[in-house]
């Protein structure tokens, strides 16, 4: 196995409270007019991090034992007129997991010592976000949003897999996450956004290249080169819609050309009286030079008193060359060039698992859980995977205190509690 460890990064809740005020004792001359009282800072965080066995099928699987985790913390407060709001999130998975992250076949992004992951799902950096934002009502029942930030996620795709209450309990990224929310870690992120009532119209440019492989440092300066725009249509407290497209200026080093970025979803979530059920439904599509991609992802989780059971159904066109020789372009291979071969073959894969909360302790929750997946793997690349690989997870789970509730559906420019 693997040789791991599991940390996470967790900060303690704490609010500053008002001053009290002064009181006047009779007989007493009044006391001087008192100041305003200051205006506190409001702290809310959340933090998980599953220690896991892994176990992936076929011939390109294999097992492993680590920890993917992340921790998030929002400061905010009352300031000129709106809200202002700092956003900081961190990762342990390049010390947990290790530079070649966790396994995962069919997954394919980024790159290490210069070749492209295979089979293997990246780590993510250290520090995931660190940005500032600020919300202001500017009348007629609208409200402006600017954020900026040196690391964080533009507008465009759905909220990332990691704050989804629909993925909260499942560890794994999925198969399609290049497709769909891959640039929630994205470098010098300027965003505007105007709502009114349930719709929210979102903008951003931004650093297309994705994370380099140097994950402990904090940011890779280049060029404001890409650009995002993201609608939202939020009727009610239950139902999310969204609808982007997004110029990405050559995401991926060893990649050839630029990708426009097209994603839609609806997300729903409906607490109950034993705890909530989400389900999100997503589309997303890579336009590249020289071939597309699309990606259909529907998963569930459903909470009930100490369990939870949750599910996920992904068809994904994965880059087949990549896959079966080993770099972007086959190294030569071309599979137009041989007979029956797709270069974007479809990979279909269900995803069922479930948890059990074993333990709470000052707002800390500990769980023990597992998932199963199994697969329908394209002809062409059965000889590479197998017929019907089958992969399963066994992990701990561990939810730091979060007695505001937790961070889900989080993105940059959610100003607020």
């Amino acid at each position: 196995m693997k040789r791991s460890s599991c940390a996470a990064a967790v900060f303690f809740l704490c609010t500053i409270p008002l001053p009290a005020q002064a009181q006047t004792e009779p007989h007493q001359h009044p006391a001087p007019a008192a100041q305003p009282a200051a205006v506190p800072w409001h702290f809310m965080q959340d933090g998980v991090a599953w220690l896991t066995y892994n176990n992936q099928g076929g011939p390109r699987g294999g097992e492993d034992f680590g920890s993917q985790n992340w921790w998030m913390g929002m400061l905010s407060r009352p300031a000129a007129g709106g809200t202002l709001q700092f956003n900081l999130m961190l990762s342990l998975d390049p010390l947990t997991l290790g530079d070649d992250g966790y396994r995962e076949i069919f997954q394919v992004g980024e790159t290490l010592n210069g070749v492209p992951l295979i089979d293997r799902q990246h780590p993510h950096d250290f520090l995931m976000q660190a940005s500032v934002g600020w919300k202001h009502t500017i009348g007629r029942g609208f409200s402006l949003t600017l954020a900026g930030a040196p690391v964080g996620d533009p507008a465009l795709g759905p909220v990332a897999f990691m704050h989804r209450a629909s993925a909260a309990e499942n560890p794994t990224a999925p198969l399609g996450h290049h497709t769909f929310d891959s640039t929630h870690i994205a470098m010098g992120v300027l965003t505007a956004a105007v709502d009114r009532g349930p719709f929210q119209l979102e903008s951003s440019v931004f650093q297309g290249r994705e994370p380099d492989e140097q994950r402990w440092d904090l940011v890779d300066f280049g060029p404001l080169d890409s650009w995002s725009v993201r609608g939202w249509y939020r009727p009610n407290a239950r139902w999310a819609f969204q609808i982007s497209h997004g110029f990405l200026n050559e995401p991926e080093p060893l990649e050839e050309g630029d990708v426009r970025r097209t994603t839609a979803s609806a997300a729903w979530m409906r607490p109950h009286s034993r705890g909530t059920t989400a389900t999100t439904i997503a589309y997303g599509r890579n336009d590249k030079i020289h071939d597309d991609n699309n990606a259909f992802l529907a998963e569930s989780t459903h909470t009930f008193g100490l369990n939870a059971v949750y599910g996920r159904y992904e068809a994904v066109e994965v880059e087949g060359d990549v896959l079966r020789f080993g770099s972007h372009g086959g190294g030569g291979h071309h599979a137009e060039d041989e007979v029956g071969l797709d270069p974007t073959p479809l990979v279909q894969t269900v995803t069922l698992g479930a948890v059990r909360t074993i333990g709470r302790w000052s707002g800390w929750d500990f769980g023990v859980g597992g998932d199963v997946s199994f697969y329908g793997v394209p002809d062409s690349l059965k000889p590479t995977h197998g017929e019907q690989p089958t992969s399963f997870h066994v992990y701990l789970r561990v939810r730091s205190p979060a007695r505001m509730g937790r961070m889900v559906d989080m993105v940059m420019t959610k100003i607020g509690h």
